[in-house]
């Protein structure tokens, strides 16, 4: 497969090789041609594919707790965040497994056909992540998965075990952490988006009920 790599240049940052472009190249394809068939990304989006879902899902990788041996993708969708995560750090030779939660059964088919395909360490669980209990992870991720109050609960509830929680927030994203903090306690710190002026990540650690 042929590649142009300068379509990559806002990944340089992330030391991402050549065999990661091809990996990202490919999995992009397998997400545009399964999106014919079902609701994978809005369909208008496919035009800036590379910046609005790949570059935005790498910068999670700044927050990964690489010296755990789990992570888990709330909610994952079509592998945003948590496929293009595992792709970067098999890429880095980062031992990882990638934990995915799905509970629709051709998403989860999705997700499985490209874990094999690219042979990456990643289990999907096709379950509702809300019905699960004592769950233990390095890091959680969550990208357009659900408001941050409800995401906080989750963790707090279901999770015996975990290092830190990597938040994706959009335009209201500082009014959510004012919600929040009426009923949570937690640590935090905020990196600004790469991919768009009104959005950041936040890692949370250190969940309490007030």
């Amino acid at each position: 497969m042929d590649i142009n790599y300068r379509k990559y240049e806002f990944l340089d940052r992330f030391n991402v090789s050549r065999e990661t472009y091809h990996l990202l190249e490919h999995y992009q394809k397998l997400i545009i041609e399964k999106n014919k068939e079902i609701n994978l990304i809005s369909r208008k989006n496919n035009y800036d594919f590379k910046e609005r879902h790949i570059a935005d899902c790498a910068q999670a990788i700044d927050f990964i707790d690489l010296n755990e041996k789990t992570c888990t993708d709330l909610g994952s969708g079509a592998g945003l965040p948590g496929l293009v995560l595992a792709i970067l750090l098999k890429g880095k030779k980062i031992s990882i497994t990638m934990n995915l939660f799905e509970k629709s059964h051709r998403k989860s088919d999705f997700l499985r056909e490209v874990i094999e395909k690219f042979e990456l360490d990643v289990h999907v669980f096709e379950k509702d992540v809300f019905k699960e209990k004592n769950l233990i992870s390095g890091s959680v991720v969550a990208r357009a998965f659900k408001p941050l109050p409800i995401i906080l609960e989750l963790v707090k509830k279901n999770f015996q075990h975990y290092s830190n929680l990597v938040v994706f927030m959009g335009k209201n994203g500082k009014q959510l952490i004012k919600d929040s903090i009426k009923e949570w306690e937690f640590e935090y710190k905020k990196n600004r988006s790469l991919t768009s002026k009104n959005s950041f990540l936040i890692n949370i650690k250190n969940i309490k009920k007030k």
